[in-house]
């Protein structure tokens, strides 16, 4: 029997800055949907989970069907890693269903990554570099091992990320502004992205930060065009971002038994085609023990995989 046919499913890739959905029925794709951050370091778990449920309610009346004829919902969410933290926003969902009169069938939570890890090789060994508003490589070994790196988020790490970049434009600002650091044109874009912003009294920009009228990562693509533009303080951000971001697969590598591992690159820094994007995949490109390769899928099609897995396993 071909399950794939006979059974309907919900995928859904929560990311640090969008949250992307579909249902699956067979090949054929019923309804699709987009949302807003669902990282619960960012939103809360509460929050994260409301917004997940509205999602798959979203996609049920796009598709015109009710959610109990839903066979699996499987959801990824970036900086879940820990058993508890997965039962959690399972359990959550679950109960926020149940006081809106839905039934969900089964709902797994797990992580992002290993969604991209699953889209991209289809089970088979080898590490995913995802690059968005946070960063990570992930990877699953010969005998099926997943190994991880980085992933810490902006609070503690993620460095060459999109977050991070933002962090470290806006060091560049205010080190320009103070007269400590060299000149750049990052401050005027900068200036643009808020009316409160006034360059001229810093407290403007404390103030600003603190009501978050911006982050971190609403920074990444002015870093990124001046970079392109040749601005140097800039560019030496993107070049460190890269250096920063090769090293995660390098800590990866001893790890597997394989002479050349295949590498996938993948998140929205890398699907924007930005100038860090070629800068990685150059490096890669250059190393002899990575073959760089495209995925085989997307994140949410890793979700949808290991939904028919569950069934199987279940059947």
């Amino acid at each position: 029997m071909n399950i794939k046919s006979e059974y309907t499913l919900i995928g859904i890739d929560g990311g640090g800055t969008r949250t992307r959905g579909t249902i699956r029925r067979g090949n054929n794709i019923l309804a699709e949907a987009t949302a807003g951050s669902t990282r619960i370091g960012a939103v809360g778990v509460g929050e994260s989970c409301e917004r997940l449920l509205t999602m798959i309610e979203d996609l049920c009346e796009k598709a015109e069907i009710d959610s109990a004829e839903i066979d699996a919902v499987v959801i990824g969410l970036a900086g879940v890693w820990l058993e508890e933290e997965k039962l959690r926003s399972t359990k959550l969902i679950k109960t926020l269903a149940r006081g809106q009169e839905m039934t969900l069938n089964d709902v797994m939570v797990t992580s992002d990554a290993e969604l991209a890890l699953e889209g991209a090789f289809e089970g088979n060994p080898g590490a995913v570099m995802i690059v968005g508003t946070g960063s990570i490589a992930i990877g699953k070994t010969e005998k099926n091992k997943i190994i991880r790196c980085g992933g810490w988020g902006i609070e503690l790490d993620d460095e060459g990320s999109g977050a991070w970049i933002g962090r470290e434009g806006l060091t560049a600002i205010v080190r320009d502004i103070d007269g400590r650091g060299k000149k750049t044109t990052l401050l005027e874009p900068f200036a643009d992205i808020n009316p409160s912003i006034d360059l001229k009294e810093a407290r403007t920009i404390v103030k600003a930060f603190s009501e978050r009228a911006f982050e971190y990562h609403m920074l990444s693509p002015m870093v990124m065009k001046c970079a392109v533009e040749k601005d140097p303080v800039c560019l030496e951000i993107i070049k460190r971002a890269a250096d920063h971001l090769v090293e995660h697969l390098d800590a990866l590598y001893g790890q597997f038994n394989m002479k050349q591992i295949p590498i996938a690159l993948m998140g929205g820094i890398i699907d924007a085609n930005t100038l860090l994007a070629k800068m990685v995949a150059d490096t890669v490109q250059k190393d002899k023990r990575y073959k760089l390769i495209k995925p085989k899928g997307s994140a949410v099609e890793g979700a949808i995989a290991i939904g028919y897995r569950l069934i199987e396993e279940m059947e």
